[in-house]
């Protein structure tokens, strides 16, 4: 018993669990017992109760109500293992399917790309180490445990790197369309 004197139905298995009035639900078990699909019912509830029940929630009521899914949406088991004869052609409804079907792309061997390098031996310091004059070129962390180190040297001025770093990251073979000459740069530089 409750407070209120009334019966307390958070222990009772039939309860509504959601908006859905008892009427309500005994008109969707008739128009699914009559064959209308889930949404076909939701429309007729709505027109005969005025409410605004949509296809999913016909469905999820049914489905807690112990109507089970659509049959008609649940695909059928075959009955028995297939003969080797009906693995041959492909039906016209699988035909569609497999024109679906992405190919499967060729592999080729990769040659390893010759990495470019300085002309320049790195002093190998550490990011801790690192001074606001140092080149921050990094080595190292190939690997999963391999410690990054640092070149260290001199910075170019205008880049984090030095010289030979700055010239290594740059694309010596196609020039960038936006390049910018250095006499362009030193004449903003003194302005």
């Amino acid at each position: 018993m409750s407070v209120s004197g009334g019966v307390d139905k958070s222990k009772d298995n039939k309860m509504e669990l959601s908006n859905w009035a008892p009427e309500h639900s005994d008109a969707l078990r008739e128009f699914l017992a009559k064959g209308m699909s889930h949404s076909e019912a939701a429309r007729a509830i709505n027109s005969r109760f005025n409410t605004f029940y949509t296809r999913s929630a016909a469905l999820g009521r049914a489905r807690r109500l112990g109507l089970g899914a659509d049959d008609r949406l649940q695909p059928s088991m075959p009955t028995k293992p297939a003969d080797l004869h009906d693995i041959g052609e492909p039906r016209a409804s699988e035909s569609r399917a497999s024109a679906l079907v992405w190919p499967v792309p060729l592999f080729k061997a990769i040659k390893p790309l010759k990495l470019r390098c300085a002309a320049i031996e790195p002093r190998h310091i550490s990011l801790t180490e690192l001074e606001s004059g140092d080149c921050r070129y990094p080595y190292g962390g190939d690997e999963e445990s391999d410690v990054i180190t640092f070149c260290g040297h001199p910075r170019r001025p205008g880049s984090a790197y030095c010289t030979p770093h700055f010239h290594l990251s740059r694309n010596p073979v196609v020039p960038s369309d936006h390049a910018v000459s250095t006499a362009l740069l030193r004449m903003l530089e003194t302005a």
